[in-house]
């Protein structure tokens, strides 16, 4: 009988630390998504639920679940902005026409096992080709999601895509971040290549697969040139990979977890990760610390505006979202408040 008391006095703890465990869940932000052209519109992904803000984040709207798993990413159409998708932790992927009003899952092609979507990306010029980055691969669509085909040849070693960027002038240029380094495709997701030197050793990837690369962004001015993110440093390349540098060692925490590029001054670039928020204005040779606001350093997305780079928003890891008007020098934050109802 005292066992027995024990045993259940055990699960009460541990469901009452589920419980917390879920309620402070809530704060953490996964993902966000700016419209294109609109600075009042951005969406938001937490661990429970999908929101939209059409002032700025002043309120905001909760949309119904449309999935019974967690959202793990968001993406607005650049060229169709009222198009937004979501991809899932168990139901792979969701699309909305009519900007988060009504969703519906787009899953044709995708494998059953293909359940976990890392992130997506548009084709610059026809942005009804989007990948998606997967535990099992790069899938892509040609008709904005109502069929997904398997884009793997060359990447077989490896399953798990975390990370997908393309080059924003030559369209058919890709790189795949994965859980074994990076790959790049000139062929439109094809065929690819894998493009590691200077980034893990290949005994070191051979032993443990123990490289993320959790983000990739390309230098805009000159695409040649593209940054990694990776749980193990940052690293940059000017060749288009076919060799890495570490940069970024004075940063207190090796692991990245997101990365924003200055779009027409690149030598401005901004990382997340447990460490905070930190900032480089000269490419990489030199770092600052941009945490001033926060209440927590664990950020888990970034995003910049792209009508005003001075504005920054930052996802953290249990204290919500924050934005920043001054490029990062200051951070406030933005509470997912439900606008009051209308009066009938």
């Amino acid at each position: 009988m005292k066992i027995l008391r024990t045993v259940l006095s055990l699960n009460l703890f541990s469901l009452i630390l589920f419980t917390l465990a879920c309620q402070k869940e809530s704060e953490s932000v996964v993902s966000i998504a700016l419209h294109p052209k609109n600075a009042d519109i951005l969406y938001v992904a937490t661990n429970d639920a999908v929101y939209k803000s059409r002032d700025g984040g002043g309120t905001w709207e909760k949309f119904p679940s449309f999935s019974a798993r967690r959202v793990t990413t968001l993406a607005i159409d650049p060229l169709l902005p009222a198009a937004i998708y979501a991809g899932t932790m168990g139901d792979a992927v969701y699309k909305s026409p009519d900007g988060g009003q009504h969703w519906l899952p787009h899953n044709v092609g995708l494998k059953e096992h293909v359940s976990f979507i890392n992130q997506f990306v548009f084709h610059p010029a026809a942005s009804e080709q989007i990948y998606a980055a997967t535990t099992v691969g790069v899938f892509y669509t040609k008709d904005a999601g109502r069929e997904w085909t398997e884009r793997m040849n060359g990447m077989k070693e490896v399953h798990i895509v975390t990370s997908i960027a393309i080059n924003p002038k030559e369209p058919a240029v890709l790189y795949g971040g994965t859980t074994g380094g990076v790959y790049r495709s000139d062929d439109g997701a094809t065929t690819w290549k894998k493009i590691n030197n200077g980034l893990i050793p290949e005994k070191e990837l051979m032993a443990a697969m123990a490289l993320g690369v959790n983000a990739i962004e390309i230098d805009r001015t000159n695409p040649d040139v593209v940054y990694a993110g990776t749980t193990k440093g940052l690293f940059r390349t000017g060749d288009k990979g076919e060799q890495w540098e570490r940069i970024g060692q004075s940063i207190s925490d090796p692991y990245i977890s997101s990365l924003v590029l200055h779009p027409k001054e690149p030598a401005q670039l901004y990382i997340g990760g447990p460490a905070g928020i930190w900032k480089t204005s000269d490419g990489g040779k030199t770092w600052q610390a941009m945490n001033h606001g926060l209440a927590t350093l664990n950020i888990r997305a970034l995003a910049m505006d792209p009508k005003n780079v001075h504005t920054l928003y930052a996802g953290t890891n249990g204290s919500g979202l924050y934005r920043s008007t001054d490029a990062g020098a200051t951070w406030t934050a933005v509470p997912l408040k439900a606008a009051p109802q209308a009066q009938h």
